[in-house]
């Protein structure tokens, strides 16, 4: 089983993300809603992971964590299939909940934090859920009505994230507000859900700017932040050379690769493994065939099964790749 950077070092700020599976829902009415918090909160309480902001949506959720004692993964897998049990056992069904893998970005705290804490707490704003920052206010779905201190969660660090604001509580939510006023008008989702060049950097142009003064500079697609906070990151997961990756992580990471190369060449996943040979889909299996064996570490005969095709197949594509 390979070894490799892993990262979740305890104290790392994530953006966590994770949607009901084929966008179907992951709370049904508040009797989900209040045990979905419920167990986040126990778990959170228990392993030292202090929230700081979140918004359980109907399909999907966003929260913003750093990570205790054990790493972002126990905590979130513990999380996730504890509740994914409670669900199907409630509303009598069987099958997975959630689509895939959750997707963490690590955070750069100082140039980002801020801004998170207003894009996850105005979800149910933007998306409808609310009709204005006075329901948003009372609404207990999302941490922002902790912050406003109409609602307890005591496992929620209301006062950390009040601190980026103000001193007193007083000055700090109206500045806070303030904020979140501001930040209606702009579109961050696209800038806050991911990491690498691009979003690190404020944009296209500004990648575009700097590659004409002749700059380069060190991203991540996992990491959110400059290049010296990519590579304190990178270095400190380097050394975390004990530290192995869970198979059943990397299979679901080899998943979610699949369905972003069959995205990219705009086929399915059922299509590519139908074995078909026609078009762009021999290559897209090589390149796949390579990520999961030699990147995820996956055996020649999950790969194989996955992509829909033999393990004599996917052994002679790493020949050709080779």
């Amino acid at each position: 089983m390979p070894r490799g950077a892993r990262l979740d070092a305890p104290g790392t700020l994530h953006h966590v993300m994770f949607r009901g599976i084929e966008q179907g829902l992951v709370v049904r009415d508040d009797t989900d809603r209040q045990a979905f918090l419920d167990r986040m909160g126990k778990l959170a309480t228990a392993s030292g992971t202090s929230i700081y902001a979140f918004a359980l949506m109907s399909n999907h959720a966003h929260i913003l964590l750093k990570s205790g004692s054990n790493g972002l993964s126990t905590f979130m897998r513990r999380l996730l299939s504890g509740y994914a049990q409670y669900f199907n056992r409630r509303h009598k069904r069987v099958g997975h909940l959630f689509q895939n893998r959750y997707k963490s970005i690590i955070c750069e705290e100082e140039a980002y934090f801020d801004k998170l804490v207003a894009y996850i707490h105005l979800n149910p704003l933007k998306s409808g859920q609310v009709g204005s920052l006075d329901q948003l206010a009372i609404y207990p779905w999302s941490g922002h009505a902790v912050l406003m201190n109409n609602v307890s969660y005591e496992w929620m660090d209301r006062e950390y994230v009040l601190q980026f604001f103000g001193r007193k509580e007083g000055s700090a939510k109206r500045a806070y507000l303030a904020y979140l006023e501001e930040e209606m008008g702009i579109d961050r989702e696209e800038e806050l859900s991911g990491g690498g060049l691009i979003r690190s950097n404020g944009g296209w142009s500004k990648v575009l700017s700097m590659r004409k003064r002749g700059e380069r500079v060190m991203s991540d697609e996992r990491i959110l932040g400059g290049e010296e906070f990519v590579r304190g990151v990178l270095g400190e997961a380097e050394g975390r050379t004990d530290v192995v990756i869970p198979q059943h992580e990397r299979l679901d990471q080899f998943v979610e690769a699949i369905e972003k190369g069959c995205d990219v060449v705009g086929v399915s996943t059922a299509y590519l493994r139908t074995g078909s040979k026609r078009g762009v889909l021999p290559k897209l299996r090589r390149e796949l065939a390579r990520k999961g064996v030699e990147e995820f570490g996956i055996s020649l005969a999950e790969t194989a099964r996955q992509l829909g095709v033999t393990t004599n197949a996917v052994s002679y594509m790493l020949k050709q790749d080779g």
